[in-house]
């Protein structure tokens, strides 16, 4: 009998349910960073699948700014009570009010999510942090294995990664170190919106072309929120937009575009030739370095 052949979606899917198993039976303590995004919803909904029909083993956790998204936020708790998941959110605004930390002159609170995420991880001794982190995103990203070690700092050393050949995965970790898993690091976004279609993967509104008061700076289109608003000459004025990554609305940036259906977001990123994050996060503009700087101490 011959055996199925599979395409590049099974194939990635495959390598990201052996993944989820993986750290199942080789870590004591992980958890899913889960913001309601397109590629943790991924990861969620990967999860589910690599477990079925059991439960999924472990919760999820959310570094909330308090800077998000109000559609991507109802989306995120809908999503938990629906799948049965346990959710856990650690409010940056908690660690401004207590001292631990401090406001930034700019008003983004994308930076200040580390501290959180290191407390966090050490109080509940988390040992395997799931990301969805993907290879094509950014130049640092890139560089990342799949499991990569963090030391008892939660810090990142790119000379400390270990070879991972033949799919053969080492979540060795010394007391205090813990690993981040990247099960969708070989996926491009492209890959990402194929696979929701295929899947039927619901996803946050927002994702899709509406209409949206927005202002330009830096060469992205940015909304008024929380976060503050236009400075100087800057002006309101309503466009039809979506967007392409989500994130701290400070600092995440929308697309013009028309594209309501996932046919038509696929042919939008087919023909892109700048990765999501490369489009519309001000926080990866802030130097050459500004992921790779962040990730040493500690970030997604």
């Amino acid at each position: 009998m011959t055996a199925p052949v599979m395409d590049a979606l099974d194939a990635l899917e495959s390598e990201a349910i052996h993944i989820f198993r993986e750290v199942a039976g080789e870590f004591d303590r992980p958890v899913i960073l889960f913001s309601g995004g397109k590629d943790s919803t991924l990861l969620v909904h990967l999860a589910v699948k690599a477990f079925a029909p059991a439960p999924v083993p472990f919760p999820l956790l959310h570094v909330d700014t308090g800077h998000n998204y109000a559609e991507v936020i109802e989306f995120r708790d809908r999503i938990v009570a629906e799948k049965g998941l346990r959710l856990e959110v650690a409010h940056v605004q908690d660690w401004i009010d207590d001292g631990r930390l401090t406001e930034r002159p700019d008003g983004t609170r994308n930076p200040l999510q580390t501290v959180p995420l290191l407390d966090s991880i050490v109080e509940k001794r988390y040992d395997a942090v799931f990301g969805g982190g993907r290879r094509d995103e950014e130049r640092a990203r890139a560089k990342e294995r799949i499991m990569s070690l963090r030391d008892g700092f939660g810090r990142w050393d790119p000379r400390s990664q270990r070879p991972e050949l033949w799919n053969l995965y080492n979540g060795r970790h010394a007391p205090g170190e813990h690993v981040r898993v990247f099960p969708i690091s070989n996926w491009t976004e492209l890959d990402v919106w194929r696979y929701i279609q295929r899947e039927g993967i619901e996803l946050p509104s927002i994702y899709f072309s509406h209409r949206r008061e927005v202002f330009r700076r830096d060469g992205m289109w940015l909304a008024e929120g929380p976060w503050g608003g236009p400075r100087g000459a800057e002006a309101l004025e309503e466009r039809t937009v979506r967007y392409r990554t989500v994130g701290d609305g400070s600092c995440t940036g929308a697309v013009e575009s028309t594209a309501t259906t996932l046919d038509e977001i696929i042919a939008e990123v087919t023909a892109s030739r700048l990765t999501e994050r490369g489009a519309t996060r001000a926080d990866d503009r802030m130097s050459e370095a500004a992921m790779e700087d962040r990730k040493r101490e500690g970030y997604f």
